[in-house]
């Protein structure tokens, strides 16, 4: 592998607080999905671990005898997990209201983030995920699925349009839906969802934007913060994404295990990033490797691959009870199963 293709590593004993292996660790490279950890880590940071996702229904104008003659206004807050439990509940949500029919519009608001529906770097020919703010399993189709929703809750509709529209200051607020961090890393990392952890990228602009519209600058702001607190030069990488599609991500071996090191120094972070990595040979992306060795149930890594690239960075127990920390990146792979097989002798090493 050293010799045909760019091998980035370093392993960390944190039990310890010293190196125990580098080569190539400061080298640029392409981390793949190894970059959700570099997202996870900063948005735990800034968000904290009860951390809220909200989807929001606003009105104007008026209810009487069961009617709203008005607007209800879907606010967007790039939930990837509304589903149609959450719109079930906005139905009856009318009802609790006193509402039984409505006379007016239905508008979707999507100015909590820019406008721009893919990352940078991303890969024309790639299947990627439209990055839209107010969605239902991934599809621009909300409201939709909310006049359906409505409907089968006996709700009438007089005379009802729908569009996009921004939602005015003045309008009331009339449900809330909600889904929690855990729940969104579980399956971003687990499952190593890309659709996920752009919405937490955009989590974390919308905590610097505050009031304004989300931009995918403000996350890598936070980003590059971090890096600066973790002790290294934050131009000295180049982030562009939260998910690692992006082909503009360059960050190092050394990076990844500084941010899992200042993770696991800081149980508010480590406490909510821990159960979301895959377990070598029990779940997620590392389910079927390192089967029946001394790493299987240990290591606790978020897998990366993209055409020629694969990494793994994660956590691991030693035999003599230290805690390590480790990163593994390969790139320039003619074939993927080879690095990934690189990466699990060197954890098997690690573990034994």
């Amino acid at each position: 592998m050293f010799e045909v293709s760019q091998v980035g590593l370093m392993v960390y004993d944190l039990t310890d607080d010293q190196m125990l292996y580098e080569r190539n660790a400061r080298q640029l490279l392409r981390p793949a999905s190894t970059m959700k950890l570099i997202t996870a880590i900063t948005a735990l940071d800034h968000l904290g671990g009860d951390y809220q996702l909200k989807t929001r229904l606003y009105y104007t104008g008026d209810i009487a005898e069961g009617k709203l003659v008005g607007d209800i206004y879907c606010v967007g807050g790039f939930d990837p997990m509304v589903d149609d439990t959450d719109l079930a509940a906005f139905a009856q949500n009318l009802h609790r209201l006193g509402i039984d029919t409505l006379q007016g519009n239905i508008y979707a608001d999507n100015s909590m983030k820019e406008a721009l529906e893919y990352g940078e770097g991303w890969c024309w020919d790639d299947d990627n995920p439209r990055l839209n703010a107010l969605s239902v399993g991934r599809r621009d189709v909300f409201i939709e699925q909310l006049v359906k929703a409505m409907t089968r809750d006996s709700i009438v509709l007089q005379d009802v349009r729908t569009g996009e529209w921004r939602c005015p200051d003045t309008a009331a607020l009339m449900a809330v839906r909600s889904h929690n961090i855990d729940e969104l890393l579980l399956r971003m990392m687990k499952k190593s969802d890309n659709f996920y952890a752009e919405a937490l990228f955009y989590q974390i602009a919308k905590a610097i934007a505050e009031h304004r519209t989300a931009k995918a600058a403000d996350a890598r702001t936070a980003v590059k913060r971090l890096i600066r607190n973790v002790g290294l030069d934050e131009n000295s990488y180049r982030i562009a994404d939260g998910s690692g599609l992006s082909l503009y991500n360059y960050v190092s071996a050394e990076l990844l295990v500084r941010l899992l090191r200042y993770a696991w120094r800081n149980n508010r972070i480590y406490s909510h990033l821990l159960p979301s990595l895959p377990v070598a040979g029990i779940d997620g992306t590392l389910e079927k490797r390192m089967r029946k060795t001394a790493a299987e149930g240990n290591v606790r890594a978020k897998t990366g691959t993209l055409t020629g690239i694969s990494s793994l960075a994660g956590y691991c127990t030693a035999v003599n009870g230290h805690e390590l920390a480790f990163c593994i990146i390969n790139q320039g792979v003619l074939r993927n199963q080879t690095a990934k097989a690189f990466q699990d002798r060197v954890c098997k090493v690690l573990c034994e």
